[in-house]
């Protein structure tokens, strides 16, 4: 995913692109935004953290919490995530381990592993006595919720692209906050 850290969405949020982008911006471009957080706390403390996949529902208004298809997590695994959000209702989407580095990177692409609609991940970069935490996500360019809405209605698609950063943004940003308070309080 390709990093405009100098470009922002209204209020601040960065943005990214899986590709350059379009103007005005399209599903295509795989729009996206990140977060990070400095935790006191070691590396291991905070990977322990990240990848309980249940986690982030505690902290996340649209979130409900996932299942593994077996054991997980690792690499090629995959499970299912529950979402609620209140303009299309409660939903299911299978999810797929793509990126996982033992105790670096953990990430993970919705609905297809190939084309997939999102994708999600946490990076974590050691350093003394602090772990960064560095979430991000990139909607499409596969099927997805948003891209739904974008069919149904075209003309409004840089806007409901934007909309959908910003609801993502304050949700990841939550959620890094919430592994913060667990990683550092834990002994």
């Amino acid at each position: 995913m390709g990093d405009a850290s100098n470009n922002e969405w209204a209020d601040g949020v960065p943005r990214t692109f899986g590709s350059e982008p379009s103007d005005p911006i399209r599903l295509a471009d795989e729009p996206g935004t990140w977060v990070q957080v400095d935790i006191a706390a070691p590396l291991e403390r905070v990977w322990a953290v990240v990848t309980d996949i249940d986690l982030p529902a505690r902290f996340s208004d649209e979130f409900l919490g996932a299942t593994w298809n077996g054991d997980g997590p690792g690499e090629g695994l995959s499970f299912v995530g529950r979402n609620r959000h209140p303009a299309i209702g409660e939903w299911e989407v299978e999810s797929f381990v793509d990126c996982f580095e033992e105790g670096r990177s953990f990430g993970w692409a919705t609905v297809d592993r190939v084309n997939p609609g999102s994708r999600w991940r946490f990076d974590l970069d050691p350093g003394a006595g602090s772990t960064c935490l560095r979430f991000s996500m990139s909607m499409g360019p596969g099927p997805s919720g948003i891209s739904v809405a974008i069919e149904a209605m075209p003309d409004k698609e840089p806007r409901i692209l934007q909309r959908r950063i910003l609801e993502h943004h304050v949700n990841m940003m939550r959620t890094v906050e919430g592994i913060k308070t667990i990683a550092e309080a834990t002994s």
